[in-house]
């Protein structure tokens, strides 16, 4: 490769700036492709989510675009350089392999990590004071880590991610173990990144946290990338689903409800005509339906997920999210 750090950066088809482009990425570990052709295009400023279940693919291609790990084929550009390490003083990352030296203090662990991005120890250390405080754990800036709920060591593991004020975050799995307490103020921290231009991108196996927080996501199963976009766009693969409540039962109304109507209880289901819903209002109307409730919902990314990944990795994605769920269990359990 090249190395053409100083070169202008890429833009997506809509003229915005690129934190990340990758273009056909492979990798593969002895007869096995974890990686299969992967696209992927993540605009500055953006959050990211890279959705799908375990064993999809989602941790081998974040490590390539980080350059732990190089592809078997393909390209990858981030931050306007196609050698990752050259400017990885200016990401973030956390591993889904979470740890710390257990008998470090909560400051120095910080500091420590901000060393690895170039930042001096005395620094790191009056940053890291500074971050623990302003997120409620001033009170553990000098026990170790040892001493902390494994809650706050992740708090600490995060902030020592974020002390060098990188420009592109890269988490992974990063809802993985927390509370449902801790998980909604990563969630804040993440929105929080992003208003202030930082380039945020994580893979999870939960849709609610995609769907909360994305602005684009990948849906990646079996290696491959089969939707890479706005959620919007995902979600419109679908058509609109209505509800139809009517005060009378019968009347020629019913014919100009779509073939695909069913009538369950007292609602009539159906999805939105190409049409639209002022045809088929008027003929309820004309028709003395007596309308008593008519809602239009879009489809939810669980709904895309199923339509452009398929059954098998719907039901695999879900599964990865139980597991979770099940392992925060067993570990509250043991405490």
């Amino acid at each position: 490769m090249s190395g053409n750090h100083g070169d202008a950066a890429a833009v997506d088809a809509c003229g915005a700036e690129l934190a990340i482009e990758a273009r056909a990425l492979v990798k593969r570990f002895d007869d096995f492709t974890a990686v299969d052709g992967v696209d992927i295009s993540v605009p500055k400023g953006a959050i990211y989510g890279i959705l799908g279940p375990n064993g999809a693919g989602k941790t081998t291609t974040l490590r390539m675009l980080l350059g732990i790990i190089d592809p078997d084929s393909g390209t990858r550009r981030v931050l306007g350089s196609d050698r990752p390490t050259e400017v990885a003083r200016r990401i973030g990352y956390l591993p889904e392999e979470r740890g710390l030296y257990p008998a470090m203090k909560a400051t120095d662990a910080i500091a420590f990590l901000a060393a690895l991005r170039g930042v001096p120890l005395a620094e790191g250390r009056r940053k890291g004071r500074e971050l623990l405080e302003a997120h409620g754990l001033g009170y553990a800036a000098d026990r170790q880590i040892r001493q902390l709920s494994k809650g706050m060591a992740q708090q600490v593991q995060l902030l020592g991610t974020l002390v060098h004020q990188p420009d592109l975050v890269v988490f992974d799995e990063p809802f993985s173990g927390l509370d449902a307490l801790n998980q909604g103020k990563l969630e804040r921290t993440i929105r929080d990144l992003a208003a202030r231009g930082t380039t945020v991108i994580f893979s999870t196996h939960v849709i609610a946290h995609a769907e909360r927080l994305c602005d684009q996501v990948a849906i990646i199963a079996g290696g491959k990338v089969p939707f890479a976009g706005p959620v919007d766009a995902a979600r419109d693969r679908l058509r609109p689903q209505v509800r139809l409540e009517t005060r009378v039962a019968d009347g020629p109304w019913r014919a100009a409800l779509p073939a695909d109507a069913r009538h369950e209880g007292a609602f009539w289901y159906f999805t939105l005509p190409e049409s639209g819903i002022e045809p088929l209002l008027r003929a309820l109307i004309e028709g003395e339906a007596g309308i008593l409730s008519l809602s239009i919902e879009r489809a939810g990314l669980h709904d895309a997920f199923v339509a452009i990944a398929g059954e098998a990795a719907a039901r695999a994605l879900e599964e990865s999210a139980a597991e979770a769920a099940q392992g925060r269990q067993a570990k509250g359990g043991r405490r």
